[in-house]
């Protein structure tokens, strides 16, 4: 892990994969303060050594990098604007990184609001769950000027291990919404292989093991096949956001004038999911929707 002592930075968001994160930005040194609308977690993080501010403006004007992990695009637009939003804390040179799930268009919106105020924003969208934001493995996809590049490494670099930079602002979002494409095509795949061996007769966890050594091999066959088999969704990434990222993505294809036919169909599932009540569910619990189908 890496060193950030006498870093200065900003955590706003303290969930599922915000807190794991935000310790492993204390355990590497840095100067941590925090905010949450709960004040549980923030709390928990004031006993290993992070500050407590009341605001996102006041985590923002205490910090040189402030990091946004917040559930989807009304949350960061509301942590953003208003008397007490980041941006009203921010000053020249100062930065801000969104790594949450956003929507492309407001995102570059967003960075032309923090630029007109000297600051930067970079987008870096993460992937691996709360076992990669525990372990500080997670895959992080960033969008960003070159010149702020050398500020932000070091952070990631204790955050994540696959590390690339994309592009300019709104690139790291444009990445994150075709994984998630990709990844909730795949949870529906995994779902309807291993419910149809179950049903042709056969144990899918045999099935699970078998195929994890062929070309059907991945790792959300191992993961979240894994949770599947054993029937247990508690959540790691809930469902209901994985249905805001399919929704993200089918907008993104609208804007850029595609026609997603495989994402569309699955968004059916994870539409199924909120239906039913299951919204909180892991989403490997998307195997309940294809087992009513």
């Amino acid at each position: 892990m890496g060193n950030l002592t006498s870093t200065k930075i900003g955590f706003i968001g303290l969930g599922l994969m915000g807190k794991p994160m935000a310790r492993n930005l204390l355990a590497a040194g840095a100067s941590l303060t925090v905010t949450s609308r709960r004040p549980g977690p923030a709390e928990e993080l004031a006993k290993l050594g992070a500050a407590m501010a009341a605001t996102p403006r006041g985590v923002a004007a205490a910090s040189d990098i402030t990091i946004m992990m917040v559930t989807d695009t009304p949350s960061v637009d509301k942590v953003l604007h208003g008397d007490d939003g980041v941006l009203a804390g921010l000053s020249d040179g100062k930065t801000l990184i969104d790594m949450g799930t956003t929507k492309v268009r407001e995102t570059r919106a967003w960075g032309q609001e923090a630029a007109a105020r000297g600051a930067h924003y970079v987008d870096a969208p993460v992937s691996g769950g709360t076992v990669g934001a525990k372990a500080g493995n997670l895959t992080i996809m960033i969008g960003a000027p070159d010149a702020v590049l050398a500020q932000v490494m070091p952070v990631f670099k204790v955050l994540g291990k696959n590390i690339t930079h994309i592009g300019d602002v709104g690139a790291g979002q444009v990445t994150k919404t075709a994984n998630q494409a990709i990844v909730g095509v795949t949870l529906a795949a995994v779902a309807e292989g291993l419910t149809l061996a179950a049903r042709a007769g056969v144990d899918p966890a045999k099935v699970r093991e078998a195929l994890l050594g062929g070309f059907a091999e991945s790792r959300v066959l191992d993961l979240h096949g894994g949770r599947m088999v054993e029937r247990t969704f508690e959540p790691h990434g809930r469902a209901s956001v994985h249905h805001k990222d399919i929704l993200q993505a089918l907008e993104l294809a609208e804007q850029v004038g595609i026609d997603l036919l495989s994402v569309r169909t699955n968004l059916e599932l994870w539409q199924k999911m909120m239906d039913r009540g299951w919204a909180d569910l892991d989403q490997a619990g998307i195997i309940r929707a294809v087992e009513e189908e």
